[in-house]
């Protein structure tokens, strides 16, 4: 594993497939560079980088790994010798669990046996014939190590919206990390507090159930940590929509009431409705908003992660 650092400042850790940094670890000795992560994300955290098959000792370049169903189970084989590595792809994400508990998020090279998320070719060896319904060895086990850790592929991240959401999931996350040990009911009320209008846009039902819940707890053991945060993450990935997202800018809207004039609240009201009309970008009642936050203050408003829920120079609600 290595760390791939860009400022000392950096304190948010993401997992990476490391051909996508543009290492030559791939199969055929050549790489998949993401260009997002390799010349943008790269600014804000700390990438990890990992290679599972380089990291059990398979060689650079080496014979393809394809998984196979073998009486319905996954199976991780080399088809040029009949080497079976799944155990090894798998064993390899304990084995990095130092590393993997540090990470507020991981990016998957797409299709891969052993890091793809979803829809990875999977072969009867008695036919040869695929179909893409597997994920991969190393992801599979992941994803039973840290349920709640926010996944992407790279292929996924190209797509403006799956972009936003895993970007903002890594912060939720990170933020979600920070909070001290062993955890207060307090500092678990204020990070649920600060979530709301982003749950709101995300997961109505979510928000309050979770709120019920945490409000319920006399103590916050690991078992409902473990339980709040995976709810969480989970309900952050449903896509937002213009209805939802609507519905929380008229929320925010509501608080500067008393404040604008006419002409004002009938500017702002015409870009929410152009927004979930598809007309304007998110970010252009967002901008309106924020700028009559800084004129007007409001200490609920300004501590909503909704209005800043990451670095505003990723340009990720652009196309929203």
């Amino acid at each position: 594993m290595e760390r791939v650092k860009r400022s000392k400042a950096v304190t948010i850790k993401v997992g990476i497939s490391a051909c996508l940094l543009g290492d030559e670890v791939r199969f055929d000795g050549g790489h998949k560079r993401s260009a997002f992560c390799a010349d943008e994300l790269i600014r804000h955290v700390e990438f990890v980088k990992l290679c599972p098959e380089v990291g059990i000792g398979m060689s650079v370049p080496r014979p393809t790994i394809r998984l196979e169903n073998h009486a319905g189970e996954v199976r991780a084989v080399v088809p040029k010798t009949g080497a079976d590595v799944t155990e090894q792809l798998s064993q390899f994400a304990d084995k990095a669990q130092p590393h993997l508990r540090q990470l507020s998020g991981y990016v998957l090279c797409a299709k891969s046996p052993s890091c793809g998320m979803e829809r990875v070719k999977l072969y009867n060896p008695a036919t040869g014939h695929a179909k893409k319904e597997a994920q991969g060895i190393f992801v599979r086990r992941l994803r039973e190590l840290h349920p709640a850790l926010p996944l992407e592929e790279d292929g996924r991240l190209n797509d403006a919206p799956l972009r936003e959401n895993f970007v903002m999931r890594v912060f939720v996350y990170h933020s979600w990390k920070q909070l001290p040990r062993p955890l207060k009911k307090a500092d678990v009320l204020a990070f649920h507090t600060e979530l709301k209008l982003l749950l709101l846009a995300h997961n109505q039902a979510q928000y309050r159930a979770l709120g019920r819940q945490l409000a319920d707890q006399q103590q916050l053991d690991e078992g409902f940590a473990k339980q709040y945060i995976e709810g969480i993450m989970a309900a952050l990935g449903q896509p937002a929509t213009r209805a939802n997202h609507t519905n929380v800018l008229q929320h925010i809207q509501g608080y500067f009431g008393n404040h604008l004039n006419k002409d004002q609240k009938a500017e702002l009201s015409t870009l929410i409705m152009d927004y979930h009309d598809g007309v304007q970008p998110l970010l252009a009642p967002l901008t309106l908003l924020r700028h009559y936050l800084r004129e007007f203050p409001n200490d609920y408003l300004q501590g909503q992660r909704y209005l800043n829920p990451y670095p505003a120079d990723l340009k990720l609600r652009y196309a929203l």
